[in-house]
């Protein structure tokens, strides 16, 4: 979602505020801005819907019309994903009263209540915005207290939804107030200052120590301390963790996007998330605790990891298993006991959805298992047990790495609880470990090397308004996710179906040129699909077919136009060579035709609002 930066300290703030916000980009925003307290000025704020470098030319722009140099040493950036307003100069952060300055992630859900009162007591709005009528509420408890942590701790009290506060009074330009409630803000200690930040990526630069602020709690920051304050009014100095990811983790080393670069990732990220994994105590959690069923709940490309897990375990550990998508979970008032195990699949650990999930679960006694990819956050805090995915900071919004590592720990849970239920031998259970382990990563790597060829295969989707993707078994799993990739870089519609299905409405839509990629790697359900694909290829489709190097030799080449060869591997493993080709057809089609890889329009890497 929208980033925050902020810092007080000993140097100029301006290059920290936009080196951060910069470090913040893969998020997806829509507009950006600034506020700082100028010693010469007073408080500051530029903000202007796009780029942070339209902001930065904002500053320039002031510097030259005004003959002197911006000297601040405190201030507060946001980079905004539209909810409330559209993207525009006037919406976008900071929101500045008379007073206060303020930067927010999250939603204000009774914000049209409290603009009500405001206004009825004499306030004034410009924007459309929920986040200026928290602005207006801090303000007006400032006026009434002139103490302001009491007048964010009373805000806090009125306002109803999700929030990460960053915040300036005007008359102490030198500190940082900060606030949370479900929605996720870190404070970090610097040699030469402290910091707010919504994510480790904007500080990265600076310091390798941070905090995450808990739910309720306010913090205080000047240039020299940090001062955290409970909601029972307890005040300590925090213990800050260290961060382990190096800043070259975090930039392009080279590649042209970090999408691209990511993908490249994979093969290590899969050797490391399964060396973590299997090293864990799950075995030992899957004896412990005798579930009846278990419930996956997780969003967009964690739920399709979650269907995986749903079609192994069923398969190998003959356990039911539902996957909800998170947003859907409460809503469809799951049927949980003590006897359930509730697992939480999530990249960031901090999307909304997927979180308030994992509460309800809860609530209703369920065991809770997370699996993320960042330590401290929400999710593997709440959760009963955790496991981590070892892919390192996923930067672009399309996630690829994180989806790898997802399944990869998908599949250890799986053999995992089928060993556990007596559902296979060690023998087999073992095989099936070293298969994981000894040939995934390679495997990965083998599709890597064909990317020239995927690459001129993404010609032939350049025009096309529309793309169909089939599969049967674990491959209609996989032709999802691919079709998701293709959707949300390219912008081209695609859709995924059952192979089978086509039959039964979908292949109307089939005409000349049509492109239909479909997924051939299961060896049992090979000749069904390849029925399938007849059909739409008889109906004049451009049919781009995925399969086993192995199986070539044994199908009829006018089935298809062309073909992604996948390298040799275990049937049930296909899903990682699979994805990684279509991850990148999708990435080498949206360079293609010019899009923004890694800020596709209108998304956001973490949703952390419902």
């Amino acid at each position: 979602m929208c980033g925050i930066i902020g810092y007080t300290g000993r140097t100029q703030v301006l290059p920290k505020l936009f080196c951060g916000l910069k470090s913040l980009e893969y998020r997806g925003y829509d507009s950006a801005g600034i506020a700082f307290y100028d010693r010469n000025a007073g408080m500051m704020c530029l903000k202007e819907k796009g780029r942070v470098s339209e902001v930065e030319a904002l500053a320039d722009d002031y510097e030259k019309n005004n003959n002197t140099k911006i000297d601040a040493f405190c201030g507060i950036g946001h980079t905004r994903w539209a909810t409330h307003g559209k993207p525009s100069d006037i919406n976008s952060h900071p929101h500045c009263t008379m007073r206060v300055s303020i930067v927010h992630n999250g939603i204000i859900e009774n914000y049209a209540e409290l603009k009500d009162e405001l206004t009825g007591h004499g306030y004034g709005f410009v924007s459309e915005t929920d986040t200026e009528t928290a602005a207006v509420l801090i303000d007006r408890f400032y006026c009434d207290t002139g103490d302001p942590v009491a007048a964010v701790r009373k805000a806090s009290e009125r306002i109803q939804g999700s929030y990460a506060f960053g915040i300036i009074f005007h008359d102490r330009p030198n500190e940082i107030y900060a606030a949370r409630k479900d929605s996720p803000l870190i404070i970090a200690e610097g040699s030469d200052g402290n910091y707010i930040a919504s994510d480790i990526p904007a500080v990265l630069r600076y310091t390798d120590k941070y905090y995450r602020l808990e739910e309720g709690e306010t913090a205080v920051l000047t240039p020299g301390s940090v001062t955290v304050i409970k909601e029972d009014g307890t005040r300590f100095t925090p213990e800050y963790c260290k961060i382990t990811w190096s800043v070259d983790a975090a930039e392009k080393e080279g590649f042209p996007h970090f999408m691209l670069k990511e993908i490249h990732e994979e093969p290590r990220a899969v050797r490391d998330t399964l060396s973590s994994v299997l090293s864990s105590d799950i075995e030992a959690f899957f004896r412990e605790n005798d579930f009846d069923s278990i419930n996956i709940a997780a969003c967009g490309t964690a739920m399709h990891a979650g269907l995986i897990c749903k079609y192994m375990t069923e398969k190998l550990a003959r356990v039911p298993v539902n996957v909800y998508i998170a947003s859907e979970f409460r809503y469809q008032d799951p049927i949980l006991s003590e006897r359930d195990l509730v697992i939480i699949i999530s990249q960031s650990g901090e999307t909304a959805d997927s979180v308030a999930a994992l509460r309800l679960a809860k609530e209703r006694g369920a065991r809770t298992l997370a699996v993320v990819n960042v330590v401290g956050s929400t999710a593997a805090r709440e959760a009963d047990h955790i496991l981590m995915t070892l892919a390192g900071p996923e930067i672009s919004v399309a996630s690829t790495k994180a989806y790898a590592s997802q399944i990869a720990v998908m599949y250890v849970l799986s053999v995992k609880l089928a060993l556990v239920k007596g559902k296979i031998s060690d023998e087999y259970a073992s095989s099936l470990i070293s298969d994981i382990s000894d040939n995934v990563p390679s495997a990965i790597d083998g599709i890597i090397a064909q990317k020239d060829s995927i690459k001129a295969l993404a010609r032939n989707f350049l025009d096309c308004p529309s793309v169909f993707f089939v599969g049967r078994g674990l491959d209609c799993l996989v032709a999802s996710e691919g079709s998701l990739k293709l959707k949300e870089i390219t912008y081209i519609h695609s859709e995924a179906y059952a192979a089978g299905e086509m039959k039964h409405g979908t292949i109307s839509l089939i005409s000349e040129g049509t492109p239909v990629i479909a997924l051939a790697t299961e060896k049992d359900l090979l000749l069904k699909t390849l029925g399938n694909v007849k059909e739409v290829k008889s109906r004049g489709a451009y049919v781009v077919l995925v399969c086993n190097e192995d199986d070539i030799d044994s199908i009829d080449r006018s089935v298809c136009d062309s073909i992604i060869a996948l390298p040799p591997l275990r049937s049930c493993f296909a899903p990682f060579t699979a994805i990684a080709a279509l991850q990148l057809l999708s990435y080498y089609t949206a360079v293609l035709r010019g899009c923004d890889v890694d800020r596709p329009r209108n998304l956001a890497k973490s949703v952390t609002v419902e």
